[in-house]
């Protein structure tokens, strides 16, 4: 008897995303965007669009992305697997916190984080064939207020230069958080109760 296909196609370079999944025990390959075709560009543009609410963007890029990925799986002609992508943001009072491109952008990040409750949305996007299925996990976390010396010192890691809002809840920046309410997982990247959900109803068999 054919046992059931547990694997799945991770179309994201974050390494976070990576180790949430093993943490859960999900079988993944990694499916790297990358296109020749025009129509298909090497990259999702992240761009906001005018007047886009923060919970409409990260569900907006994380469906471009599993579109993209389901287009590059087709034009490889690999296994038709299921498709797991994802987008995550920091928002502040309405206001998307992207990923800062030098120390100058990181500092001013913390600097607006600091004292303060801010929230994290994740948007994970599961797609197979024509069947999309997406899940927003939202939560709050909470920031000790930062001095100068200490967001400098920060800064001058690799540490915040990869992720949404400048800083990583899983490395050095823990300990400036006061609070968290929500998922975890979700403010690392990858919620996993939600994605666990969602794989499941695609068809993969987690136990």
């Amino acid at each position: 008897m054919r046992q059931p296909d547990r694997k799945i196609y991770l179309a994201s370079k974050s390494p976070r995303r990576r180790e949430l999944l093993r943490q859960i025990g999900i079988d993944f390959e990694l499916l790297l965007l990358q296109s020749q075709n025009p129509e298909y560009p090497d990259a999702v543009n992240e761009n906001t669009l005018p007047g886009e609410l923060p919970q409409d963007y990260v569900k907006r890029i994380s469906k471009e992305k599993a579109d993209f990925a389901w287009y590059s799986l087709e034009q490889r002609h690999l296994p038709p697997r299921p498709v797991l992508t994802a987008d995550t943001t920091v928002v502040l009072n309405n206001k998307i916190l992207g990923k800062p491109k030098n120390k100058q952008e990181a500092i001013a990040i913390l600097r607006e984080l600091s004292g303060k409750t801010h929230k994290v949305l994740t948007c994970v996007t599961v797609k197979k064939e024509s069947t999309l299925l997406q899940a927003l996990q939202e939560s709050e976390v909470t920031f000790a207020s930062l001095s100068d010396e200490i967001i400098n010192h920060y800064c001058d890691t690799l540490e915040p230069y990869d992720k949404a809002g400048g800083y990583g809840i899983q490395g050095m920046a823990a300990k400036f958080i006061t609070n968290i309410s929500g998922s975890y997982s979700g403010i690392v990247g990858l919620p996993l109760y939600e994605t666990t959900k969602l794989l499941r109803k695609a068809g993969v068999d987690i136990p």
